[in-house]
């Protein structure tokens, strides 16, 4: 494995438009480690004026990749997907560094975020239309499906590899050209994978990455110009609704995968050791910095103090630090203002009346790191039951019968996922069929797989991303009248 020091010399920290470019004036922001708060490297800060360079580099090349043959895209996509596995430990330690998650996370992240573009490297052949003769019996039709063109992409800073991957695989599968506007966070990851893609053969201006700390500023005219056909984002629901508002002058294709407030839920007839593992699975992947994280934990009330008892034995096992230590199960949160806010809300729950049974207190030094914590007797008006936490907070709350469990999932304005846990096969369709969420986990903490659509209802957006639904976000549907 490379030092720190020479995995940093190597990632690109120019923007990425048909290669490494300086901003406009030079401009650059630092990189922040989590871990300690120091600066790792500064990176181009793009101008609005870049972001125009880099949608004409899209623009110019449109019509070429489109044409190119859907085996070549797709041995493209397979041949990046063969570098980041060779380069597994490189992008784990990247991500460790910038984000601050612990390495065994950040390796299972380059595992599948890679793998979207293998599974998208096999849907690239599998665009299929129709053909058939029309019931009339006067004519033919025929449907053919072609990329929407230029796409912008949005992406947030917690899984700084996978929420390109699940958005640059479909779009340059079903032949369109992407411009990546990573979060100012954790830009290192997406250089490093553009730089990967040109090796793998991907052709100059297919793919571009703008960084800069002034995301409203610089993809404001991106979304306002005609060129652009696809806007795609992965962040909070706040700032999705202002980007459908923005992208509806030009009628852009839009698909947003925005906040969560995912229920788990164990009944009574649960195997409550199983609902425990799930539920760190489910609470402390990614330290719980994830849209998919377990938010609120209904608990039936004949196996809550069971199930809370283990739970917190489990959670005292976690090791909290620095992610590059070998040591640590729990890294750092992104920043100050994350941790603020998880302060905050398990601060405000204990004040109105919640019992911290582990963990709830940061405990200061450099780094913003919060322990993982359990909080049991949770009463209904807790900011941390309606707001997103986005940290390692696990909030247990009772329920008596299957309409209460049933009724506590469903009350909050997020859909994206939900967790249940019971034995019996009746009621676990039945709740599923019940949950208002994209997603549904039955006796599993984790859900997300390439090969599957991961979206949401409600105030979580709408789109899918990944399965063979995923490419269709990328393509237009165009019928042909024949004779």
């Amino acid at each position: 494995m490379v030092s720190e020091r020479e995995l940093l010399a190597s990632v690109p920290t120019q923007l990425w438009i048909g290669g490494p470019v300086d901003a406009t004036g030079g401009a650059t922001f630092p990189v922040e480690n989590p871990a300690t708060g120091k600066i790792l490297v500064e990176v181009a800060d793009a101008s609005p004026e870049d972001a125009m360079r880099a949608l004409d580099a899209a623009v110019a090349v449109q019509d070429e990749w489109a044409a190119t043959p859907a085996r070549q895209r797709g041995e493209i996509l397979r041949a990046v997907y063969e570098r980041i596995i060779e380069r597994t430990e490189d992008f784990a330690l990247l991500m460790t560094l910038e984000m601050g998650k612990a390495l065994p996370e950040s390796r299972n992240e380059v595992r599948y975020g890679a793998e979207f573009f293998r599974w998208f490297s096999e849907e690239a052949v599998r665009i299929h239309g129709r053909y058939q003769t029309a019931p009339t019996g006067t004519g033919r039709i025929m449907v053919y499906k072609q990329p929407v063109g230029p796409c912008l992409a949005i992406t947030p800073w917690n899984f700084p590899l996978a929420m390109g991957t699940r958005k640059i695989g479909p779009a340059l599968a079903a032949g369109c050209t992407m411009i990546v506007k990573p979060a100012s966070a954790t830009p290192l990851t997406m250089l490093l994978l553009a730089q990967l893609c040109r090796e793998a053969g991907l052709p100059d201006g297919v793919l571009s990455v703008i960084t800069s700390r002034r995301s409203g500023a610089v993809t404001a005219p991106l979304i306002n110009d005609p060129r652009l056909r696809k806007l795609t984002f992965t962040g909070s629901t706040e700032v999705g609704k202002k980007l459908v508002e923005s992208s509806a002058h030009g009628l852009l294709r839009t698909s947003m995968e925005l906040g969560g407030n995912a229920p788990f839920v164990v009944f009574d007839d649960a195997d409550v050791d199983a609902a425990v593992a799930g539920a760190m699975l489910a609470k402390l992947r990614n330290g719980g910095e994830a849209c998919t994280a377990a938010n609120r934990f209904h608990v039936h009330n004949s196996v809550i103090e069971e199930f809370t008892e283990k739970f917190v034995a489990a959670v005292q096992e976690t090791r909290l630090g620095a992610g590059a230590d070998p040591d640590t199960t729990l890294g750092p949160l992104i920043n100050a203002e994350q941790l603020d806010t998880v302060s905050e809300l398990v601060e405000d729950a204990v004040a109105k009346g919640a019992q911290v049974r582990t963990g709830g207190k940061a405990p200061g030094g450099p780094g913003y790191f919060y322990p993982a914590t359990v909080l049991s007797d949770v009463p209904a008006g807790a900011r941390i039951l309606s707001e997103e936490v986005f940290g390692p907070v696990a909030p247990i709350i009772g329920f008596d019968t299957e309409e209460q469990g049933l009724a506590a999932a469903n009350d909050t304005e997020y859909g994206l996922v939900a967790y249940v846990y019971t034995r019996d096969l009746d009621r676990a369709l039945r709740i599923a069929e019940g949950l208002e969420s994209g997603m549904v986990g039955i006796n599993r903490g984790v859900i997300s797989d390439p090969a599957a659509p991961f979206g949401g209802v409600k105030a979580s957006g709408f789109g899918r991303e990944g399965g063979t639904e995923g490419i269709e976000e990328y393509l237009s549907t165009k019928y042909i009248a024949l004779p």
